[in-house]
């Protein structure tokens, strides 16, 4: 919607060749009714020749204008009108800061802007006067109220809230409680944790649960073989039976979904056969460390969960 004009001013500054500002046109929401504190908005419109741009060093500064109106933002937009002429827009916001005792007219001070052509010979510059323009202030009190005998007539008494009742709320609270607490015990219940560690299906899962407690009483050569001991666990609960190296082709063969880790169990029974029949532990986890075989087993944990 287009704003009602407050003032219009064509301040023309022609040089010896031709006319290069336009026009300078102030528009505001209201003339009037304004109150101390309250934001004073208007809009500067700029029309110029084309090619001229605005120097926006010779924009005012954000601060005091006078004792009584601050400067709190100025913004710019540059466009082209249906004319082909350029056109510069101010936005500017002020706050009043008048303690009116009646309701009169302040004015605004105006200010010059500059704007600037460049071309092949050289640039030219003008200087764009941004008119003064006035605004309606308001009193926030009467001067001279009513007297009464007891000043604290003068206050307004207190508002009355409304009296909530808390019962939908407690409500709305337990019943979110209640779907958080499902959805814990479904995440416990896909991830296996807490009583859901041990149900049929899950065996690497549990693997893992031995492996994190052996790490909390062992470490190093004892707490490599409980590694390896926690693969072989789960290997042959889910296949429900032994599962020795060279059953691996088989085992894959009734659980395809373990099929993409074939190169990990792989290295893992190459490991363990060194490490419990070539008794050389230094030698296996050379070959298959324990972060490999712990990661091994949380992919394995992964693939299980997926199945």
């Amino acid at each position: 919607m287009r704003l009602p004009p407050l003032a219009l001013l064509l301040a023309l500054a022609p040089l010896p060749a031709a006319a290069q500002l336009r026009g300078v046109e102030l528009r505001t929401p209201r003339a009037f009714g304004y109150f101390q504190g309250d934001l004073v908005q208007v809009q500067a419109e700029i029309r110029t020749d084309p090619g001229f741009t605005l120097q926006r060093p010779s924009l005012p500064k954000p601060g005091p204008v006078t004792y009584w109106l601050d400067l709190r933002d100025v913004r710019v937009e540059e466009s082209r009108g249906a004319d082909g002429a350029a056109v510069i827009r101010l936005r500017l916001t002020y706050q009043d800061f008048y303690v009116a005792l009646d309701a009169r007219t302040l004015e605004v001070p105006g200010f010059p802007v500059t704007v600037e052509s460049t071309g092949p010979n050289g640039s030219t510059t003008a200087v764009a006067q941004v008119p003064a323009w006035k605004i309606g202030v308001s009193p926030l009190r009467e001067v001279q109220p009513e007297r009464r005998d007891d000043p604290a007539e003068y206050l307004r008494p207190d508002g009355r809230a409304p009296r909530l009742d808390p019962q939908p709320a407690l409500a709305s609270a337990a019943g979110f409680l209640a779907l958080a607490a499902l959805a814990l015990v479904l995440l416990a219940y896909d991830r296996a944790w807490w009583i859901f560690g041990r149900r049929r299906g899950r065996p690497f899962a549990l693997a893992l649960k031995t492996l994190g407690r052996a790490k909390r009483r062992s470490a190093g050569e004892a707490l490599y073989r409980d590694a390896l001991l926690a693969l072989h666990r789960g290997l042959d609960a889910t296949d429900g039976r032994r599962v020795l190296a060279d059953d691996l082709p088989d085992f894959l063969g009734r659980h395809p979904a373990f099929r993409e880790q074939e190169g990990g169990l792989q290295r893992f029974f190459f490991a363990s056969r060194l490490a419990f029949f070539g008794r050389d532990s230094a030698g296996a986890g050379t070959a298959f460390p324990l972060p490999e075989a712990e990661a091994l087993l949380r992919r394995l944990v992964a693939v299980e969960r997926s199945a």
